[in-house]
């Protein structure tokens, strides 16, 4: 009996239509002959979702009781005893009621499938096993129910059903998707703008995954070894050697007239060290970011096989090498990278080889300089012992063995040559050790090699074994040499590595990674002392230093190095050689980076405080101007009635005008409060005294505090305490409420909910005015700003920036909403109370 074939409707959320979809592909099945049955429908109440089932034959369900309660499941035993073509069963990821055959529902899709049957299921992305924790720091929700990918990978067909975030907000705020008491708090909570387009994203990057994935399978079981052209991808290589620029250019003309991906790679040496210059790799890399191209770096030891490798993953249709700079000699040697790869390449893609420019010379002098001019042994004060053993050491050694010559032999004696030359490359390196074994072959042919005291050698094994004896003394030096070239290579890497993480740490954490990168390099290149310095005035002075004896000026230093705003990093030391250049250099770069950070912080920060200074200055002038001379005016001229003795008012009249008093003197009092409370937000002075504070009492305050305390809808009974201050909080929920109810229409009212979100409690104040534009929902939180939405109310334009700054001061968020069915929601976040 076939097994039968699995399809899944995936979602990214609740209500895009995965369950419609599901229906809707069961019937038009039906309507084609095919036996199709309902094993299991969930339409939680929509409407439209439960229309959609038509004339479809629906499974009854089994009933089971689990502590006391009725529950209703997937009658798995009636399916199976039915039969039928095709099962259409809902969310795969369902656990069921103990007592259930099996704990989960897919298991049960499974059985169906092995009895042949099959199966159209629906299951959304934050299900799958590995991306539930993922979900959870999106959403902030745990997802109880998971089924494992390798059920869902396993599916036959997988079919997207997608739909953008708005559309769904959009449906859930006409109420397809959820009862209309629950779409504020669904709106508010998981089904965020924010959070659907993560979802989203998540599902339309594995359903990628999983297109790829099935390409691939079908490329590998039909034999298929050229890449696909489903999309063109150009691949670079990249050495990181100066004049590559062209190189990739060229690459980024060709991808863009393709119409294609550009994809750079770097072939990294296996031991990590064999690096190119870090600086000209970083430009190159930088530069294919620009040109809209993606970095990849792959570690191996042979670069043609690596490139083709890294190419074939890529599924690539380009592969652009630069032309070799190699000498002629040196590809006979070592071989050549192009023939390499299109050997290894076949006919799998195109292998595009540029000539390099002829004008650009730099790199090709670089190369052609002697190698043993660029080998970096050991340090110089272990050359000079190796020199010494050299000099000494084995005329000694040749005093000691000439007695036992006729018991030795010459084979003997040239071990014991041997073992002493590379104890001094070991010691000193390549040169002390070549030197060693040229007067080590000369004493063993002058006291050793028959005939005795005499440069001549009578036998041909005896010159054999001379000749042997140098040429392994010149290779065990140049390993020696090698291996400590890698060591000191590796240190600089390592340490370079550690001062850019730290600098990055102290960054991003505010503070000044000056002192920690001049640190850094004293201790790397093992140095007297390391200071950077500016000119002044009077002379030099110290930024940063680091040694035990740091210069205070530029002559004190063996190395000054000119940095960014005329400052100097001058270095004393006797260990510096010019290998150490290139790291000196980039450790020059990253402190003038942190040199410009310093600076370009230092100017924010002043230019940040006159900013607010002179628009404070600004809007508080305009403010006493207009804003608070209206009530005084007010209150002068009710008052000034009041005194009139020519006028006789009546008790009414009389209670009118001082209530006119009283209220003008109260949006007086709120108004000044503000300009205080803004001033102690500009100024730093605000203090915080959190504690854990019950919602229900502060917003009761906050409304008896305003002009005519208005009436507003209130839903707090199960609102967790929050940690806040009371006062604070208070005042800026004074200000939010007071701003929703100004701009309400008549008849409008304003609600006031809470409720709990992983961890922190959100406090919405809901009104059905006219709303704000997305783009000006910034701006109402800037002082002194009412957007000219009502131009005739009163005020300074304070509430919101006040409110903002209390919140914010408490560690909390403020954010702006749409009101489905029109109208602004203020969201206040605060941390629930321990």
């Amino acid at each position: 009996m076939n097994r039968g074939v699995l399809r899944i409707y995936l979602g990214a959320a609740p209500g895009v239509g995965k369950t419609f979809a599901m229906l809707d592909e069961g019937w038009r099945r039906k309507e084609r002959g095919t036996d199709v049955v309902v094993g299991y429908v969930e339409t939680h109440g929509r409407p439209k979702t439960a229309a959609q089932l038509r004339d479809l034959e629906v499974v009854a369900r089994q009933t089971l009781e689990y502590r006391g309660q009725r529950f209703e499941e997937m009658d798995l035993d009636a399916l199976l005893a039915r039969k039928p073509q095709v099962a259409l069963v809902d969310e795969l990821a369902h656990t069921n009621v103990p007592g259930s055959r099996n704990e989960k529902r897919w298991q049960d899709v499974q059985e169906l499938l092995d009895a042949g049957i099959n199966v159209i299921s629906t299951v959304n992305i934050q299900h799958l096993e590995s991306l539930n924790d993922v979900v959870e720091t999106i959403t902030g929700v745990t997802q109880r129910e998971t089924v494992p990918d390798a059920v869902v990978r396993a599916a036959d067909q997988i079919e997207l059903v997608d739909m953008s975030p708005e559309a769904v907000r959009r449906r859930m705020a006409h109420g397809n998707i959820y009862a209309p008491e629950k779409v504020d708090v669904a709106l508010g909570n998981y089904f965020r703008v924010g959070n659907l387009t993560a979802l989203r994203e998540l599902a339309l990057l594995w359903v990628a995954d999983r297109v790829d994935e099935s390409l691939q399978d079908y490329r590998e079981r039909h034999g298929i070894a050229a890449a696909w052209e489903t999309k063109e991808r150009v691949v670079v290589a990249l050495t990181g050697k100066p004049g590559a620029e062209n190189l990739i250019r060229r690459a980024a003309r060709v991808a863009m007239r393709v119409k294609g991906e550009l994809v750079g790679v770097h072939v990294q040496a296996s031991d990590g060290l064999a690096t190119p210059s870090t600086s000209e790799l970083e430009q190159h890399r930088a530069l294919l970011e620009q040109l809209g191209g993606r970095y990849k770096e792959v570690p191996a030891t042979d670069v043609a096989k690596a490139l083709v490798q890294a190419a074939k993953a890529e599924n690539a249709t380009q592969l652009i090498l630069g032309a070799s700079r190699r000498s002629r000699w040196t590809e006979i040697i070592h071989g050549s990278v192009i023939n390499g790869v299109i050997r290894e390449a076949g006919r799998a893609f195109d292998v595009q080889v540029v000539s390099e420019d002829p004008g650009d010379e730099s790199d090709r002098v670089t190369e052609r300089r002697p190698r043993w001019r660029r080998l970096a042994g050991v340090s110089r004060n272990r050359q000079l012992i190796g020199l010494a053993l050299a000099i000494v050491g084995l005329p000694l050694l040749t005093v000691g063995l000439v007695p036992a010559r006729d018991s030795l032999g010459l084979q003997n004696a040239l071990l014991c040559y041997l073992l002493v030359v590379v104890g001094i490359a070991t010691i000193g390196g390549l040169w002390p050790a070549i030197l060693a074994s040229l007067i080590g072959f000369m004493l063993l042919n002058w006291f050793f090699a028959p005939p005795i005291h005499q440069f001549t050698i009578s036998n041909g094994r005896d010159a054999f074994a001379l000749v042997t004896f140098v040429l392994l003394a010149a290779v065990v030096s140049l390993l020696v040499d090698f291996a400590a070239r890698r060591q000191a290579d590796a240190y600089r890497a390592r340490v370079e590595a550690r001062a850019l993480t730290r600098m990055a740490g102290l960054v991003l954490r505010d503070q000044d990674p000056l002192p920690a990168l001049v640190d850094d390099l004293a201790a790397t290149f093992r140095l007297e002392g390391a200071s950077l310095l500016r000119p002044t005035r009077d002379g030099w002075t110290v930024e940063a230093a680091s040694g035990s004896d740091p210069p205070r000026s530029p002559v004190e230093g063996t190395l000054v190095l000119s940095l960014p705003q005329e400052a100097s990093l001058v270095l004393r030391g006797t260990s510096l050689r010019s290998e150490d250049r290139e790291a000196l250099d980039g450790f020059a770069t990253h402190l003038g980076v942190a040199l410009e950070g310093r600076r370009l912080q230092a100017e924010a920060a002043t230019g940040a405080a006159l900013a607010r200074t002179n628009e404070l200055r600004t809007a508080l002038l305009a403010a006493v101007s207009h804003d608070l001379r209206t009530p005084l005016a007010t209150i002068k001229a009710s008052a000034t009635s009041l005194l009139d003795q020519a006028v006789n008012w009546t008790p009414e009249a009389t209670r009118d005008l001082l209530e006119t008093i009283d209220e003008e003197a109260d949006r007086l009092n709120n108004l000044v409060g503000n300009l205080l409370d803004m001033s102690r937000l500009q100024t730093g002075a605000l203090v915080v005294s959190a504690e854990p504070v019950l919602l229900e009492n502060v917003v009761e305050a906050a409304m008896a505090s305003l002009v005519g305390p208005p009436k507003v809808e209130l839903e707090l009974q199960d609102a967790p305490p929050v940690e806040a201050d009371p006062v604070l909080l208070e005042r800026a929920l004074a200000n939010i409420i007071d701003n929703a109810v100004v701009f309400s229409p008549s008849g409008g009212h304003v609600r006031v909910a809470a409720g709990a979100v992983a961890g922190r409690v959100d406090i919405r104040v809901i009104d059905q005015g006219p709303g704000i534009d997305v783009d000006d929902r910034q701006r109402v939180f800037t002082p002194f700003q009412r957007l000219g939405d009502n131009p005739g109310g009163t005020g300074v334009g304070l509430g919101l920036a006040v409110a903002r700054g209390f919140i914010d001061a408490m560690g909390g968020d403020i954010v702006v909403e749409d009101t489905p069915g029109g109208g602004c929601t203020v969201v206040v976040t605060l941390p629930a109370a321990p």
